[in-house]
C-alpha cells in the first residue's frame, strides 16, 4: 500500500490522466457530439426529403394528399431506423478502438455467431424479406385500416420485421411479416360504404329509391360532406326479397377512411326522410299458435259449488 502514497506514483497517475484527458477523452467526447449531430441531421434531412417528395407527388397528382403522406410516413420511418442502426454501429466500432479494444476478433466472432444464428433464425430472415416486399409493393401503409389474418384495426407502425395493429377496442396486435397470409385494405385509393335498406312489401319501390337518392344528393351538395364524398349515393335497386322486407342496395364512395362517418350520417338522414314520407321500415314479428281447441282471447271461469 505504501507505493500508492509515494510522490512518484501520484506524479505518474496525474501525468497519465492528463494525457488521457487531452487525447482519448476529448476524442471520445467529440465522437459522442458527432453521433448526436449525425442523428439530428439525418432526422432533419429525412423530414425535408419527405416534404419535397410529398409536394412533388401532389403536384403530379399521382396520389391524394392523405395517401401520399401515409406512404411516405411508412417509408421514411423504415429509412430513419436503418440510418440509426448504421450510425450506432459505426459509433460503437470507433469507440472500441478509442479505448484500445481490438475490434477485428470481435468482428470475426460476430461473423461466426451470425452464421450460426442464421441457421436457427430462418423465421427471422423470412420476416425481414417479407417486410421488404410488403413495403416495396405498397400494399399497406401506417394509418391504413386493414384486416390482417382476420384481425381488423389501424396500422400504427410498420417495420421490416413486424406490423403493429390497434383494433377498435384499443388492443394492440403485433404480426410477424412472415406470417401475414391475407391483407384486406379498407383505405387504399378510395373507400365505400354499402347499404342494404329494408322497407315493407307494401311500399312503392320507385318512391323509396327516389327518397334514398334525394338524401344522398342533399348530402353531396353540402361542403361539409362533399369534400369526403367522391360522388352522390349510387342506388342499385332491389337486391333481395327478405323474410319481412324488400332490401334495396345502395353505395357511397368516399375518400379513404371517411366511409364510416358518411355512412352514419346517411343512415340518420334516411331514417328521418322515411318518417317524413311515411315509409315503413319493418321489423320481425312473431305469431304464437295456441292450437285448434284453445282461444287465448276467451277466458272461461268455472266456479265449483261448495257442497
Amino acid at each position: 500500500m505504501e507505493k500508492y502514497f509515494t510522490v512518484d506514483f501520484w506524479r505518474f497517475f496525474i501525468t497519465s490522466l492528463n494525457r488521457w484527458l487531452i487525447t482519448d477523452f476529448i476524442s471520445i467526447l467529440i465522437l459522442i457530439l458527432l453521433l448526436i449531430v449525425t442523428l439530428r441531421v439525418s432526422t432533419a434531412l429525412i423530414n425535408r426529403l419527405k416534404g419535397v417528395l410529398l409536394k412533388r407527388m401532389v403536384y403530379r397528382e399521382e396520389e391524394p394528399d392523405m395517401e401520399a403522406e401515409k406512404r411516405l410516413n411508412t417509408l421514411m420511418g423504415v429509412l430513419r431506423k436503418i440510418i440509426s442502426v448504421v450510425v450506432w454501429t459505426i459509433f460503437i466500432m470507433i469507440f472500441l478502438e478509442k479505448i484500445n479494444i481490438n475490434i477485428i476478433p470481435i468482428l470475426s466472432a460476430a461473423g461466426i455467431v451470425g452464421l450460426a444464428v442464421g441457421f436457427g433464425a430462418q423465421e427471422l430472415v423470412r420476416d425481414f424479406i417479407s417486410g421488404f416486399f410488403i413495403l416495396l409493393e405498397d400494399g399497406i401503409r401506417a394509418g391504413d385500416v386493414v384486416t390482417l389474418n382476420g384481425t381488423t384495426g389501424t396500422v400504427e407502425k410498420m417495420e421490416l420485421r413486424t406490423i403493429t395493429l390497434r383494433d377498435s377496442m384499443g388492443v394492440v396486435h403485433i404480426f410477424q411479416n412472415g406470417k401475414v397470409n391475407t391483407i384486406s385494405n379498407m383505405t387504399k385509393g378510395w373507400s365505400a360504404v354499402r347499404f342494404d335498406i329494408g322497407v315493407a312489401y307494401k311500399e312503392n319501390l320507385a318512391k323509396v329509391m327516389e327518397v334514398m337518392q334525394q338524401v344522398g344528393d342533399e348530402m353531396y351538395a353540402e361542403d361539409e360532406y362533399k369534400t369526403n364524398m367522391l360522388a352522390s349515393v349510387e342506388v342499385s335497386g332491389l337486391n333481395n326479397f327478405g323474410d319481412s322486407a324488400l332490401e334495396i342496395r345502395a353505395r357511397i364512395r368516399t375518400r379513404p377512411g371517411k366511409q364510416w362517418g358518411i355512412g352514419r350520417e346517411y343512415r340518420k338522414r334516411l331514417k328521418e326522410a322515411f318518417d317524413t314520407h311515411n315509409i315503413e321500415i319493418p321489423f320481425p314479428h312473431q305469431t304464437i299458435y295456441w292450437g285448434d281447441n284453445m282461444d287465448p282471447l276467451k277466458l272461461n271461469v268455472t266456479e265449483e259449488s261448495k257442497s
